[in-house]
C-alpha cells in the first residue's frame, strides 16, 4: 500500500513509519514538527525510496487537499495530534484546534479525494486515538470498545470528540473508516516529557524523581513497536466501521513501574545509591484518572494480534535503548516546557494560572 500517516515523525507515528517502510509500504509522513516531533526518529529510513516526507499541518486544508491530490495513497493512518495531558491543563486551545479541526480537516481531504479517486473499495482512513476517552476505572473492570464515554481531561476531551467525528463520518458520507484506543505507549523515541523517559533521565541526573500524589494510579502499558505492529495488522485485515482496543496486557502502578527502571538502571548503571531514593512525592495534577486497564479481546479473537514482550522485557530495552542514545534525548531537553512542572492549571504561554 501507499499510506500516509500524519504525525509521523512524533513517537508512535515514527514507529508506524520505520515499521511499515520495513514491511515494504509506500510511506508519505506528513508531521507539522511541532515541539514533540524530531525528524531522527525517521532518520532509518529517510534514504529510503518508499519513504517521502512533506512539512504540513492538518489545521492547512488546502495543503492537504494538494498532498492527497500529489500522493494518491491507498490509506491514511492519522496519529497527528497533541498529546500531553499536563499540557493540556495548561493550554487547551492547541488541542481543541488540532485534534479537532485537524481531524476534521483530514476527514474532508480525504473524503473529497475518495470521491474524486471513484470511491475505491480498498480505501481506509484509520484514526489512532487513546484508552483516555473511556475516563477511570476502580479497582476491577476492563475498557472494552462498548465503554461509554467519560473523558476527564482537554486532552482526552479533544480525542474523544476526534474519535465522534471519525465514526459519524463513517455513518454519514460512507467514507471507510477505522477506530483504535490504545493504552499507555513506552519505548525507544520516547520524547523526554512522559513519565518513562523523565524517571529515566532524571535517575542518570541524579535529580529528584517526581511521582504524583501516592504513586498508586494505574496504566496498562504497551510497547511501541507492539503497537505499531497492531496498527498496521488493523488497517489491513480490520473491519471497516470496526473499533478496535490495543492493550499490553501490562498494568502496573505508577510507583511500581518506577521502581522497575530504578532496579533496571542499579543494574546497568550503578553508582552510590540506588535509584529509587530519589522518588520524591509531589501534588496529584487535576483530574489525574486513577486507573486505566484494556480489554483486547477483539482485536486478540477477530485479528490474532497479541503483545509480544512483558513489562518487564519492555522496561529493559527502553532503558538500554536511552542509555545508549544520548545524542538524540540530549538536545530534547532545551525544547519549551520541557523538565518543568506542567498540568497545574498554569498557561504555559501566560504564566498565569487557570481558573
Amino acid at each position: 500500500m501507499k499510506i500516509l500517516v500524519t504525525g509521523g515523525a512524533g513517537f508512535i507515528g515514527s514507529a508506524v513509519v520505520r515499521r511499515a517502510v520495513g514491511q515494504g509500504h509506500a510511506v508519505v509522513n506528513l508531521d507539522a514538527l511541532t515541539y514533540a516531533a524530531c525528524l531522527d526518529n525517521v532518520a532509518s529510513v529517510a534514504g529510503n525510496p518508499l519513504y517521502q516526507f512533506e512539512h504540513a499541518d492538518i489545521r492547512d486544508r488546502a495543503t492537504l487537499d494538494r498532498i492527497f491530490a500529489s500522493y494518491q495513497p491507498d490509506a491514511v493512518m492519522h496519529l497527528a495530534a497533541e498529546s500531553h495531558v499536563d499540557r493540556s491543563i495548561d493550554g487547551p486551545a492547541d488541542f481543541i484546534q488540532t485534534n479537532i479541526n485537524g481531524t476534521f480537516n483530514m476527514l474532508e481531504a480525504a473524503r473529497q479525494y475518495w470521491a474524486e479517486q471513484g470511491h475505491p473499495e480498498g480505501f481506509r482512513f484509520h484514526h489512532i486515538s487513546t484508552d483516555e476517552v473511556y475516563g477511570t476505572l476502580g479497582e476491577t473492570g476492563l475498557f472494552t470498545e462498548d465503554t461509554p464515554y467519560d473523558p476527564r481531561s482537554p486532552y482526552s476531551a479533544s480525542k474523544a470528540s476526534s474519535d465522534h467525528l471519525v465514526r459519524v463520518w463513517g455513518e454519514t458520507y460512507g467514507l471507510p473508516v477505522l477506530v483504535t484506543n490504545c493504552s499507555n505507549n513506552y519505548g525507544p523515541y520516547h520524547f523526554p516529557e512522559k513519565l518513562i523517559p523523565v524517571v529515566i533521565l532524571r535517575a542518570l541526573a541524579g535529580d529528584p524523581i517526581p511521582i504524583y500524589g501516592d504513586g498508586m494510579n494505574v496504566r496498562d502499558w504497551l510497547y511501541v513497536e507492539d503497537h505499531a505492529d497492531a496498527l498496521l495488522c488493523v488497517l489491513g485485515r480490520g473491519a471497516v466501521g470496526r473499533t478496535y482496543n490495543i492493550g499490553g496486557e501490562n498494568e502496573a502502578t505508577n510507583i511500581d513501574l518506577v521502581r522497575m527502571i530504578c532496579a533496571e538502571l542499579d543494574v546497568l548503571r550503578p553508582d552510590s545509591m540506588p535509584h529509587a531514593d530519589l522518588i520524591t512525592f509531589v501534588t496529584d495534577r487535576p483530574g489525574h484518572d486513577r486507573r486505566y486497564a484494556i480489554d483486547p479481546t477483539r482485536i486478540r479473537a477477530e485479528l490474532g494480534w497479541r503483545p509480544s514482550v512483558t513489562l518487564q522485557q519492555g522496561i529493559a530495552q527502553t532503558v538500554r535503548w536511552y542509555l545508549d542514545n544520548e545524542g538524540w534525548w540530549q538536545p530534547l531537553l532545551a525544547r519549551s516546557g520541557v523538565g518543568a512542572r506542567l498540568g497545574q492549571g498554569v498557561n504555559i504561554a501566560k504564566g498565569k494560572r487557570v481558573t
